[in-house]
């Protein structure tokens, strides 16, 4: 996702500079005029915005700490990290005297490929116009929602029904399999209705396709139903959908899926 964020920022002629851990991961962005990086604090040199999109709070802290951003740069922190680790990263910015920008993104691979990303965005008013340029080039849509930290709440809202969907549709095709009926009947029955979703033929056709080409991988899926349950959790809320939604990503992930898509957890089903 981070490669397609940058390839709009680039495209959108804003001076881009990246880095990696795998530098070979980075080196295909110098064909849209980025410049890449040999170390992340040469990428930061001078800039006025730093964007990080790593795995999890201890990735993105390596990042930065490597960095070593200067006082007063913008940091838009993209990640899904959860509250604790949102908390986290906001103490290690004000440490260093930067201006934190909570703004994890909704969408996967495709829609960072295509700029469509919606951001959910938190921090100081007074720096919303200094990023638009940035919430431009990589989305559709921008919303501001508070203090930083609500984005990365509000995200795990939108990730928790992201997992329920994916899993429920799972559980209604391999329901209609064991039941003698074909499961593309499931997509006809709810086709054009109120129970209809582009997400549902999405996620459920990937699934009776046999095509988990990664989008959202489950390891990440796992990782942010975690986040979620630990979330509502510290915050005095039982959420047994979200533990059963948690528990088979980490099933698929001890199963050898974490590399494929979220819509392997049908895998889990089929299997029985």
């Amino acid at each position: 996702m981070g490669a397609g964020m940058a390839r709009n920022i680039a495209a959108a002629g804003l001076p881009l500079r990246v880095w990696n851990r795998t530098r070979a991961k980075a080196e295909p962005l110098a064909d849209v005029g980025a410049v890449v990086a040999e170390t992340a604090a040469s990428a930061v040199d001078g800039a006025e915005i730093v964007v990080t999109m790593q795995f999890d709070a201890d990735s993105v802290v390596a990042a930065i700490e490597a960095a070593n951003p200067s006082a007063g740069m913008i940091w838009i922190q993209s990640a899904t990290v959860g509250v604790d680790g949102t908390a986290r990263l906001a103490e290690l910015a004000a440490a260093r005297g930067l201006v934190y920008v909570d703004a994890p993104v909704l969408g996967t691979r495709k829609p960072a490929e295509d700029g469509t990303l919606v951001v959910l965005a938190s921090g100081p008013d007074d720096v919303q116009d200094r990023c638009a340029p940035v919430f431009d080039a990589i989305g559709s849509k921008t919303l501001w929602v508070g203090p930083a930290g609500n984005a990365s709440r509000l995200k795990l809202v939108a990730n928790l029904w992201v997992g329920v969907v994916t899993t429920g549709v799972a559980e209604a095709l391999a329901l209609a399999g064991s039941l003698g009926l074909d499961p593309q009947l499931f997509f006809r029955a709810v086709e054009g209705g109120a129970l209809d979703a582009p997400y549902v033929h999405l996620k459920g056709g990937a699934m009776l396709a046999d095509n988990y080409a990664p989008s959202f991988t489950m390891e990440g899926a796992a990782k942010d139903t975690r986040l979620i349950v630990d979330a509502a959790s510290e915050n005095g809320l039982d959420l047994p959908v979200a533990r059963a939604v948690a528990e088979r990503f980490a099933t698929g992930v001890a199963a050898g899926h974490a590399d494929l898509d979220m819509a392997a957890t049908y895998l889990n089903y089929r299997a029985k």
